[in-house]
């Protein structure tokens, strides 16, 4: 089975109530790193897992209707750490990225799409339609923002879940979409927070690593079976289909408690993980 080499980085951040992430937090704000995925395929070159933020986040929330999504989750991004800056300090050319897999399209994942000219969007049928079909505030209602995606965008979109690719299929997670037939990188389904969310289970050189997405917000979400705020249920896709895809997370990680799960904005979690996958 194909190895690929993985690096984890983040590209901003936004506060969010601990106690909106999970039942019992404090009342206080919490830093939601925004995590996004550099990965090395020995044949296919660079990958990326999401961007996090970028300026255009920051452009399109400077007027209404986009106004009221950094009301909520107020942002915080310094230029080098977008991920094309950081990339370029790396030695890769955004022109370098032919393959980006977008989990779902909310804002803080989707920052820098439109910086990778030649790059395909491998996403689900479930996420491409809500994207394209959402404007306005119906999309910030959904945590999709105006200006996020280049303009040939539906050309380029790859849909992962349209039988065109291998599959694998794993007792807990399901059926996940082998991306390059090879075993490195699996894509399962972990729908609910967001319309067609996609996880990635990845073979690295390091051992086999989840990235979970939005799948769960903090680890206690996983490890202490504590919910987030039903609160959250005004925001989410499916409250339903959220609580399938974290109770599959659940199985999976007691049957594979050696494969790390990595959330896209637990900090503590990043903390241990990033330095060891830089």
């Amino acid at each position: 089975m194909t190895q690929v080499r993985l690096l984890l980085k983040t590209a901003g951040y936004c506060l969010a109530k601990e106690h909106h992430a999970i039942r019992g937090g404090k009342r206080k704000d919490i830093r939601f790193p925004a995590l996004y995925a550099v990965i090395e395929h020995p044949v296919r070159g660079w990958v990326l897992f999401d961007t996090g933020y970028s300026h255009r986040f920051f452009e399109a929330t400077s007027h209404f209707p986009g106004k009221v999504y950094k009301w909520m989750t107020p942002a915080f991004l310094r230029p080098e750490e977008e991920a094309v800056a950081a990339l370029k300090q790396m030695g890769i050319n955004p022109a370098d990225i032919q393959h980006l897999i977008v989990s779902h399209f909310h804002a803080d994942h989707t920052g820098g799409l439109c910086d990778f000219p030649r790059a395909n969007y491998y996403c689900s049928l479930a996420a491409f339609d809500q994207v394209t079909r959402l404007k306005g505030m119906r999309a910030v209602r959904r945590g999709l923002l105006d200006g996020h995606l280049p303009e040939d965008f539906a050309r380029r979109a790859v849909l992962v879940d349209t039988g065109n690719f291998a599959t694998k299929t794993d007792p807990d997670l399901g059926k996940m979409t082998d991306l390059f037939g090879d075993g490195s990188i699996l894509l399962p389904s972990l729908p609910g927070h967001a319309a067609g969310q996609i996880g990635a289970l990845l073979n690295t050189d390091q051992g086999k690593v989840l990235l979970a997405a939005d799948a769960l917000w903090l680890m206690g979400n996983l490890t202490q079976n504590m919910l987030p705020s039903p609160l959250v249920k005004l925001f989410f896709h499916s409250w339903k289909d959220f609580k399938g895809s974290l109770g599959r997370l659940k199985k999976f990680n007691q049957n594979h408690p050696e494969i790390p799960i990595i959330p896209t904005h637990c900090e503590s979690t990043l903390a241990e993980w990033i330095p060891r996958f830089s």
